[in-house]
């Protein structure tokens, strides 16, 4: 029997959960659950043959798309200059910011950046139903007042990865993806103004792992412009390259997508979790502290340079990663150290041949601004082919020398800690040590922490990471803790650090509490 069921009360979003729009979302639930599910199951199969030893590596199977001589579709003009992105969650004071900040795209964030509560997801639906036709406004409980200005970014969108379910909603019994659920009001409430305005439904596609994923993206775009009669291509996304066997398929996920591609993103946080995620079980892959990983050398490096190279190969582009840092107001020598961080990092990138890039905090986006006018002085950097770029698959798997250290350890459970507290609060964008942390990097800290364990490893001052030791930190600091969620959050990160088996996602068993 067919059946479309809330688990909870949704009056007060009637404007929003409309019969037609929630009938659009039990349209893409029924047509693409199934292989949905099928791509999860193929991902934990994949995870078996990493554990049983098997690396990952370019596919025999499609060496003819890595062969050919094709393109995607050429990419609309309102988003040929990308130079500088910001991105941050749904929140309606966060939206108005991006939007003015003189960014050239703000991406609005249902995933990594946003805690899943209900509410969240439901006033960001609002919120950006409201952005895109001029009427959003914000007073503060100060009294000050948030309009937009005449020129605004571009508005991207970030659903929710196909791992991740909406669990208020049922579908014939079964939650509903939260990749479809996000996607689908959107896309319903939203295209046709889009599609008025002169632009499109543009988003971001997190956590993909092969490109038989994209290929369920591609229908699902197919899919809803012919359901709601809009034209092929208005839906185009730019897939987060940032699970380590994607890095593997990024001409085949371009070839999926190709009328539907806005190119490749180096989603770096999530990259390192995935390369821990996938690897974490192999001694020799082991990596040094977080902040010893950086982009400039060895599996990071070579992803970048592959990831330039294919995209520029297939007129897509290929943006560049997140600089976590805020401007630090009550230190004028540490800000002025952070914005040297973000200028080099960011000179990296566009010298690469990126052609554009992330920050997190509107003060950082004339900082990175300044060096993409500098270096880039065309919209975009598409000719820049890279030729030289010769990337193997032992280039993409090699892992960085450096320390494994007790401040490194104690910061990683200190971050996952507070991330993981204000996560279960609904915060899901979290300013920590005056970085701008999202799940992602709270996902590096724990799967580093599960790592040292699981390998026996000690840190640089001779003593192991055991299972004792981490007790013991985390102890002390969700004791200290203010945060109301400290303890909740501790029980869930002792878990994932101590589990014998890596958990997939640390947002899985989190969500189940989250309010």
């Amino acid at each position: 029997m067919s059946t479309i069921e809330f688990q909870r009360n949704v009056d007060a979003y009637a404007d929003i959960l409309t019969p037609e729009a929630v009938a659009f979302v039990a349209k893409l639930a029924r047509r693409f659950e199934s292989r949905r599910q099928e791509l999860l199951a193929a991902r934990r199969e994949r995870q078996k043959e990493l554990l049983e030893g098997k690396l990952p590596g370019f596919l025999p199977e499609t060496a003819d798309i890595r062969a050919g001589d094709w393109k995607i579709t050429p990419e609309p003009a309102d988003v040929l200059d990308r130079r500088v992105e910001i991105t941050g969650p749904v929140d309606r004071k966060m939206i108005i910011n991006a939007l003015n900040s003189g960014a050239s795209v703000f991406m609005a964030d249902f995933e990594d950046a946003n805690s899943p509560t209900f509410d969240n997801n439901m006033q960001g639906q609002r919120n950006l139903a409201d952005a895109i036709r001029g009427t959003i406004s914000f007073a503060s409980p100060e009294g000050k007042s948030y309009r937009l200005n005449d020129k605004v970014a571009t508005l991207f969108v970030r659903p929710r990865g196909w791992h991740l379910n909406e669990r208020n909603l049922k579908i014939d019994g079964v939650p509903c993806s939260g990749s479809l659920f996000d996607f689908g009001l959107y896309f319903f409430r939203n295209a046709a103004e889009r599609r008025a305005r002169g632009t499109g439904i543009y988003l971001y596609l997190p956590k993909l792992e092969s490109h038989k994923e994209a290929r369920l993206w591609a229908d699902v775009f197919n899919f809803a412009e012919d359901e709601l009669g809009m034209p092929r291509g208005l839906a185009r996304g730019t897939v987060l390259i940032e699970t380590i066997l994607a890095a593997f398929e990024m001409d085949e996920i371009l070839y999926e997508l190709r009328e539907h591609s806005l190119g490749l993103n180096c989603g770096r946080w999530d990259y390192i979790f995935s390369y821990i995620k996938k690897l974490g079980h192999r001694r020799e892959l082991m990596l040094p502290d977080r902040a010893q990983v950086t982009m400039d050398r060895d599996f990071l490096k070579s992803y970048v340079d592959l990831l330039i190279q294919t995209c520029h190969r297939r007129g897509a582009h290929a943006m560049g990663g997140m600089a976590a840092q805020i401007p630090i107001k009550n230190n004028p020598e540490a800000n002025d150290a952070a914005m040297a961080k973000v200028r080099a990092d960011k000179l990296r990138e566009v010298k690469a041949g990126h052609d554009g890039t992330w920050v997190a905090h509107p003060g950082l986006v004339p900082v990175a601004m300044e060096i993409f006018n500098e270096h880039m002085p065309g919209p975009n950097q598409l000719g820049v082919m890279r030729g030289e770029v010769s990337v193997s698959e032992t280039d993409l798997l090699k892992p960085h020398q450096g320390t494994i250290t007790d401040a490194g350890l104690r910061l990683n459970i200190d971050v996952g800690l507070q991330y993981l507290a204000s996560w279960l609060g609904g915060q899901g964008c979290v300013p920590i040590y005056n970085l701008m942390e999202d799940a992602a990097t709270a996902e590096i800290s724990r799967s580093q922490v599960w790592q040292w364990i699981h390998n026996g490893v000690p840190t640089s001052d001779g003593q192991a990471v055991t299972i004792e030791r981490v007790r013991g930190i985390l102890e002390g600091l969700v004791a200290s803790s203010p945060h109301p969620r400290a303890r909740e959050a501790g029980e869930i990160l002792d878990r994932l650090m101590t589990a014998p088996q890596f958990t997939e996602f640390l947002t899985l068993p989190a969500y189940e509490i989250l309010e």
